[in-house]
């Protein structure tokens, strides 16, 4: 039996978590509501779904090394998310070829939009992959 959960593990099992939490939403709301995901939601699922393996492996492994690999990711994504969230709240339309300006989907709860959830997302792995840094 294996003793308490190491640091490093910790971390990284936290940012798997987010990762695969955003990547299974991202399929529901295309899947399972039938909403056709826009360019900007199509690059920030292409800079997510890998980040579920990564970091998934890398928690098994125990690598903290990973983050050289997933920041890149994740400020990828989050610079996407956070230009699609800038769009929505002040822009009717968009010319990048897509409805990207268009809010599909507002939570019922806190009234985010699909971008909104996709910028928190990858704001809570750019914390936990630099506060792994920091603290590991």
């Amino acid at each position: 039996m294996r003793g308490r959960l190491s640091e490093t593990t910790a971390w990284l099992s936290a940012a798997t978590v987010v990762a695969t939490v955003a990547t299974a939403g991202s399929l529901w709301f295309s899947l399972g509501l039938g909403l056709t995901p826009c360019d900007l939601c199509w690059y920030q699922r292409i800079a997510m779904y890998p980040l579920v393996v990564v970091l998934g492996v890398a928690t098994v492994e125990e690598r903290p090394a990973v983050r050289r690999t997933a920041l890149p990711l994740v400020a990828i994504g989050l610079s996407l998310a956070a230009y699609h969230s800038y769009l929505q709240a002040t822009m009717g339309q968009c010319s990048l070829g897509g409805p990207c300006a268009t809010v599909l989907w507002r939570s019922p709860v806190l009234g985010l939009t699909i971008p909104n959830l996709s910028l928190v997302a990858f704001g809570l792995l750019a914390v936990l992959l630099v506060g792994m840094r920091r603290r590991v």
